[in-house]
């Protein structure tokens, strides 16, 4: 299921959810200049990735700008856009901008605890933007979402309350990671379940805290 756009209106510009996504842009048009699977982005990745067991704090903020290809960045981005104008709205652009950059902390600090002895390199910003989502299924609920369902060659779209569709996601990203304990990093693939879910369960309990008034969501019968 991909979602494609939400129901929940947006009163002000969402300045730092773009920004987020141009710097995100430009830091892979970066990796491209390198080449991807090269040697020099193999190098810059180990630089400014999370390696659990040679901790670099500086990169918990770093890698939450790196991605390891198109689909990796496209998929990222598309998410922030559909989920984060929302909660920027609600929060304000400068909260947002914590509330972001507090997830995506809160996502690596899981991920190096769950993975402390693995040498692999993690990057993209999947933890922040799972705290989005986590944020949004706490203050809009019943915002219907247009979302495109793939089932082989069907294809079809159907309009999804939040709260299912990203209660669903969390599911997944759950018992994925129940799934892969007990397995090493490189067998048990390369999606870093555990900051997922640490990314999710942070935003909905700091959109608690910071949020400072009622979502402006539609009413749905």
């Amino acid at each position: 299921m991909i979602p494609l756009r939400s129901s929940e209106r947006v009163y002000t510009p969402s300045t730092v959810t773009l920004l987020l996504i141009v710097a995100n842009v430009l830091v892979f048009l970066y990796e491209l200049s390198l080449g991807l699977n090269s040697r020099p982005m193999n190098h810059f990745i180990a630089a400014y990735g999370i390696v659990p067991d040679q901790l670099r704090p500086i990169t918990v903020l770093t890698s939450m700008f790196i991605h390891g290809g198109f689909l990796h960045i496209l998929g990222n981005m598309w998410f922030l856009w559909i989920f984060a104008r929302g909660i920027e709205d609600l929060l304000g652009h400068a909260k947002f901008l914590v509330f972001y950059f507090a997830c995506g902390i809160a996502a690596g600090i899981i991920h190096i605890i769950v993975n402390a002895n693995s040498p692999i390199p993690t990057v993209g910003a999947s933890g922040a933007i799972a705290g989005v989502m986590g944020a949004y299924l706490i203050k809009f609920p019943r915002a219907r979402i247009v979302t495109l369902v793939i089932i082989i060659f069907f294809f079809t779209t159907l309009d999804i309350p939040a709260a299912f569709l990203l209660l669903y996601w969390f599911a997944m990203q759950f018992f994925s990671g129940v799934g892969s304990v007990g397995y090493s990093t490189t067998s048990s693939g390369d999606v870093a379940w555990f900051a997922h879910i640490g990314g999710f369960l942070a935003g909905m309990g700091l959109i608690m805290l910071m949020a400072p008034r009622q979502p402006r969501y539609q009413q749905w019968s």
